[in-house]
């Protein structure tokens, strides 16, 4: 009788223990038989619950896996189409700017151009920090008139490169025109650039300085960085050009703004024109290259030709910039009245 009963009783515990067994190995259709002991009958029912709830979720895991690697699959699909998309779009998009930077390049001026002034001797640099830059810098000479302009517009790439163009083609056209006064020069040019950037619906705006030189007397007009005055000896004079204008395409009417100083220019003396790409360039210290430096070099190097004064201070820059990589445009300007 204790045999039969114990037998009774542990067939039961012995069917919920073998049909774990299979749920845990991954067989989840499992179903124990019923018991007439309360407490296995209870036991039973909680497992056979358990078991069907495990099947139920794991039918549906499977379902959703399906779904989602389905969905997977559509978007892998549509990113791989996107990508190519991207790819041929980054191309012409290349090829465009590396139109743009060509036209950037031809409107510079050649260095004939520059040789043919008989009464300067000048040198000129631009590199752009990205494929399209926003500096500008243009030298034209007219009945014996030479107008020397710099710029650096806000930002680079497109629209900033796009501004530069459009800058150097209004200053051709307003010094073909023989407008000598800086006022009326600057605030036309300015207009010219306002209503362009608001037809482009463009935030673009650049700040430039305006350059005329005529019997040993050059007129200093336009806001920009510092322009430097450079004497024979070497003596640098720095003059602010905060109060001498306005940036160009923020304001249609900046005539009240601008202002302008006369210097006169010995033989041996000359100006310096840059953009901030050098002052504010830094080296792996996060060091900034600064004006004195600049003004240092220049100083150091002035007995020399304009072009050897340019090829000294761009060797140094690059010397101080080391490996840092470089922000911003960098552009320079080095004009000498010749003995």
């Amino acid at each position: 009788m204790g045999i039969f009963t114990a037998s009774w009783i542990t067939r039961p515990l012995d069917q919920i223990a073998q049909a774990s067994e299979y749920l845990a190995g991954g067989d989840l259709n499992q179903n124990v038989d019923s018991s007439r002991i309360l407490e296995i009958e209870t036991l039973r029912n909680s497992f056979n619950i358990m078991a069907r709830q495990l099947q139920e979720s794991f039918e549906t895991l499977e379902e959703k896996v399906k779904e989602r690697t389905s969905e997977l699959a559509t978007a892998t699909k549509q990113i791989a189409t996107l990508n190519q998309r991207l790819k041929a779009e980054n191309l012409r998009m290349s090829s465009e700017l590396d139109m743009l930077k060509q036209m950037q390049q031809l409107i510079l001026p050649k260095p004939a151009e520059l040789a043919a002034i008989e009464d300067l001797d000048i040198a000129g640099f631009m590199e752009p920090a990205s494929e399209v830059g926003g500096d500008y810098y243009d030298v034209l000479c007219t009945n014996g008139v030479v107008t020397i302009c710099i710029g650096d517009v806000t930002g680079h790439g497109l629209e900033s490169g796009i501004l530069m163009v459009m800058t150097q083609a209004a200053v051709r056209t307003l010094q073909e025109m023989q407008e000598s006064n800086p006022v009326r020069f600057l605030d036309t040019l300015n207009r010219t650039i306002y209503k362009n950037v608001q037809r482009m619906n463009s935030d673009k705006n650049m700040t430039i300085a305006l350059l005329n030189y005529a019997d040993c007397k050059v007129s200093i007009s336009g806001q920009h960085e510092e322009t430097l005055v450079v004497r024979k000896g070497g003596q640098i004079e720095r003059i602010d050009m905060m109060n001498l204008g306005f940036p160009l395409g923020l304001d249609e009417n900046i005539s009240d703004w601008v202002s302008h100083v006369l210097v006169d220019l010995e033989p041996g003396d000359g100006v310096v024109l840059y953009t901030d790409g050098i002052p504010e360039a830094r080296n792996i210290h996060k060091k900034f290259y600064g004006i004195e430096r600049l003004c240092e070099v220049i100083s150091q190097n002035w007995h020399l030709s304009a072009e050897h004064i340019k090829e000294a201070t761009i060797a140094d820059l690059r010397d101080f910039i080391g490996e840092q990589k470089v922000f911003d445009d960098i552009t320079l300007l080095v004009l000498k009245k010749k003995d």
